[in-house]
């Protein structure tokens, strides 16, 4: 059966992704100095201000205002032209103490900081053991802001998006059927320089040639003019971008945003750990393509649930791989903390272009050592 499917990401730039990174370059500020402080830190952003907010205890302090202006700066968003200006923000800060009541249920870690339900998944259609549509999006979006960055033109502007949907064919990624590129840019440049700047430069780069053909679409700025972007073309909010930070869409989510959210939060540590063990779950070959659900109660510190999808793709019955999951790994936040590394600031850099998958970065989560130990308790 033949079927397409779709993904998309966003750069640095996007008004939401603004938000993410001004949150997490927040909370990687306060673990510098303080690797117990509990953070909930979130961020608005319009025209000329960001607004940030949540509830943060901490030992130390932090200059948030510094932190905000330094972070959209490093965007690229540091001149009134662009209509989103570093130097010349209002930064207005409602902050408020962690609640004593999540406080005395999260007791350091032992208890969940909240209840919810978190989604890992892994499967063998790319190195990184990603969804091959997520993967090219991001890689994309990540390859737009880079050209943008190493000046090889001067008409690129921080804000833009990518899409890319692929066809499958009996559940195997055949070839690309489209790609999407929408990227802010100045007054000046044509829409064929443009067009023609990002198909050499960002999608031919990426895109593997043998996924390519005569058939595939490109739509390079097919609204034609994007001068405005950024949070002054739209309002920017973290946690608005859930989708493009996991999976894009080809697996389940249970709802909670990452950025801002220290480890106690099992929005963030959960979905992590999660990824870790169906990355090394698929990577054993247990699977071919493995989804892990783990549930939590607020207070509470083993999950309430484990559950697996194999889609078909395991000899290994359901009930047999849950039973393996909860024997190989520690699933208490505090073990998840631990076992993952969680109390570093680490965080801002995945703000933008995905958490997981990131070959570019030397994350915990995507580490593959514990393949040995999958391997010998399913004998394979």
């Amino acid at each position: 059966m033949k079927y397409l499917f779709t993904s998309e990401s966003v750069t640095e730039g996007h008004p939401d992704k603004v938000c993410d990174q001004i949150a997490d370059a927040i909370l990687d500020a306060i673990l510098k100095d303080d690797a117990h402080a509990k953070v909930a830190c979130e961020a608005v952003a319009t025209t000329g201000l960001v607004l940030v907010m949540g509830e943060i205890t901490t030992t130390t302090y932090v200059d948030i205002q510094k932190i905000v202006r330094e972070t959209v700066a490093a965007i690229g968003y540091d001149r009134g032209k662009i209509g989103f200006d570093a130097e010349n923000l209002a930064v207005l800060v409602c902050v408020n103490e962690q609640s004593p009541d999540i406080a005395n249920a999260v007791r350091d870690g032992e208890g969940a900081g909240d209840q919810g339900l978190m989604f890992g998944f892994a499967c063998n259609e790319t190195e990184e053991l990603m969804p091959l549509p997520i993967s090219l999006a991001h890689k994309l979006a990540k390859r737009l802001a880079d050209v943008r960055k190493a000046g090889l033109v001067d008409f690129l502007r921080p804000d833009g998006k990518s899409q890319v949907t692929v066809e499958y064919d009996d559940n195997r990624a055949v070839r690309v059927d489209s790609v999407v590129i929408s990227t802010q840019h100045n007054e000046q440049v044509k829409l064929e320089t443009l067009q023609s700047f990002i198909l050499e430069q960002v999608i031919k780069p990426v895109i593997p040639a043998s996924l390519l053909d005569e058939k595939t679409k490109y739509y390079i700025n097919p609204s034609g003019r994007f001068v405005i972007g950024g949070p002054k073309g739209d309002s920017g909010l973290t946690g608005r971008k859930i989708i493009v930070d996991t999976y894009g869409g080809y697996a389940h989510h249970g709802g909670g945003a990452f950025s801002g959210k220290d480890a106690t939060k099992v929005d963030r540590s959960a979905s992590y750990m999660a990824r870790y063990i169906a990355k090394n779950l698929v990577a054993a070959k247990v699977a071919t393509k493995l989804e892990v659900g783990l549930s939590y109660v607020i207070g509470m510190s083993e999950p309430t649930s484990v559950l697996v999808n194999t889609f078909g793709t395991s000899s290994f019955s359901d009930e047999e791989i849950v039973r393996g999951i909860r024997q190989l790994f520690a699933l208490t936040p505090q073990a998840i903390i631990t076992t993952l590394g969680l109390r570093r600031p680490i965080y801002q850099q995945l703000a933008a272009y995905g958490h997981f998958g990131r070959s570019d970065l030397d994350l915990p989560w995507e580490k593959l050592d514990r393949v040995n130990d999958v391997k010998k308790h399913f004998n394979l």
